[in-house]
């Protein structure tokens, strides 16, 4: 193939994908029009079409399964990669409970005479088009596009090569229950190469946000690559606080929660922080615990003068291991806790385990953090279990929305000004008119 070819193919496919993004769009604003009973509607006839493909849809993930250990896949990336009945299940849960909840659409935000006939309303709507692209997590399909239904807008989805198998019964299965609903299919697109990825990146015409799922090359390259706003987050690295007025018992039950009820999620603990004062008798208590869950420790000098494990390097405080790992380091105070979680944390989920009211309250108020705990498990950090009904991501940002997405994270607001032949020139100058700026809600 000569270079001229190359380059016409590649202008092609551009092409294609700039088609693809206008028609979603397109489509997008008509569901955006849709009353809530209709949106609603089409979330069931998700979840049914969903649940008559599970066999379909565990197939087709067994092969991808298969075919991701065949090129020696990492543990993390697998655990998200797998679907099973019951992890399918569950997504379909939250396609209706996402249908439950009220309507992000329509809401007046504000109203507000400026002067008599002339009334201001804000008002929220839907973003637009969402890209979002994600590593071997086939059931971020569910939620994601459940979510870009519910505040009306359309979603063109990206996932891993791992998992294209997987995403394309996903898609096949919401495209039948769209369509069953009468609503355009076109709101939900799936690209699957690389290159369409690198295109979809350059769509800042037709995309208005994009939403990287995986890990921290992966989110910083795609912020390094585009000029759309990027909403995401590029490290997990969650810590536990075990005060010295700490319930041992709770503590060691949040530990082993917070690191091995899943340990490839981004809000699984990498680093337990230990009170000196209670450091002994707590990882005394701990460590059966924890070897019974196979969870390889890594201790600083001083928690190896009390358990037999691997030495921490400096970069264990500043690696997110996404495995059945935990580095632990003693602490001479709650002060010490904060500084070193606000030093190595990624600004997603930080929790402390204390009796003391006062501790805990200097802890969630000092630690800066999406999510801050206290005596539970920073495993909550999730948009299905907040009762937000699914997510799109966990932001770590500053400005809102901020940690995990759903649907007020997708709509954003309009102001609609009525009048009655007003003109400004009627409020400046000499004479001028003053605003009544009465607040009518």
């Amino acid at each position: 193939m000569t270079l001229s070819s190359i380059a016409s193919s590649q202008s092609t496919e551009s092409t294609v994908l700039v088609d693809l993004a206008q028609q979603t769009r397109a489509s997008a604003l008509q569901l955006g029009m849709l009353c809530a009973e209709a949106r609603n509607q089409a979330l069931e006839a998700i979840a049914q079409s969903l649940e008559a493909a599970i066999p379909e849809i565990l197939a087709a993930n067994a092969v991808d399964c298969e075919g991701a250990q065949a090129e020696g896949i990492a543990a993390a990336l697998y655990a998200r990669l797998k679907l099973n009945d019951t992890k399918l299940k569950e997504a379909i849960a939250g396609v209706r409970d996402l249908a439950k909840l009220p309507d992000p659409l329509t809401i007046v935000q504000l109203h507000r005479e400026l002067d008599t006939g002339l009334i201001l309303q804000r008002i929220t709507c839907p973003l637009g088009v969402l890209g979002v692209i994600f590593e071997a997590r086939p059931d971020a399909v569910v939620q994601i596009s459940s979510l870009a239904v519910k505040s009306g807008n359309g979603v063109i989805l990206k996932g891993g090569k791992e998992a294209i198998r997987s995403c394309e019964a996903l898609v096949k299965a919401i495209h039948q229950g769209l369509q069953h609903a009468e609503i355009d299919p076109a709101i939900v697109q799936l690209l699957t190469t690389r290159e369409e990825t690198l295109q979809l990146l350059k769509l800042e015409q037709s995309v208005d946000l994009i939403i990287p799922r995986g890990s921290n090359s992966f989110v910083q390259f795609v912020q390094d690559n585009t000029r759309i706003p990027v909403l995401g987050h590029a490290d997990g690295i969650c810590h536990l606080y075990v005060d010295q007025a700490a319930d041992i018992q709770k503590a060691v039950a949040i530990s082993i929660d917070s690191k091995t009820q899943y340990p490839a999620a981004c809000n699984a603990i990498e680093t337990l922080l230990v009170h000196q004062a209670i450091a002994p008798d707590f990882l005394l208590e701990a460590i059966t615990s924890f070897q019974n869950k196979q969870v390889e420790l890594r201790g600083d000098s001083r928690t190896l003068e009390i358990l037999n494990i691997k030495p921490a390097t400096q970069a264990d405080w500043s690696t997110e291991y996404s495995d059945l790992i935990l580095a632990i380091k003693i602490v001479d105070s709650l002060e010490a806790a904060i500084s070193h979680i606000n030093t190595y944390g990624s600004r997603h989920t930080e929790a402390i385990v204390t009796e003391n009211a006062q501790a805990a309250a200097t802890f969630m108020a000092e630690v800066d953090a999406a999510g801050v705990y206290h005596n539970c498990s920073t495993r909550f950090a999730d948009g299905f279990r907040y009762g937000f009904g699914a997510e799109v991501g966990i932001s770590t940002q500053k400005m809102p929305p901020r940690g995990p997405v759903g649907l007020e994270g997708l709509v954003t607001y309009k102001y609609q000004l009525v009048g009655n032949g007003h003109i400004v020139a009627t409020y400046t100058g000499d004479r001028a008119k003053p605003f009544t700026h009465k607040e009518l809600l």
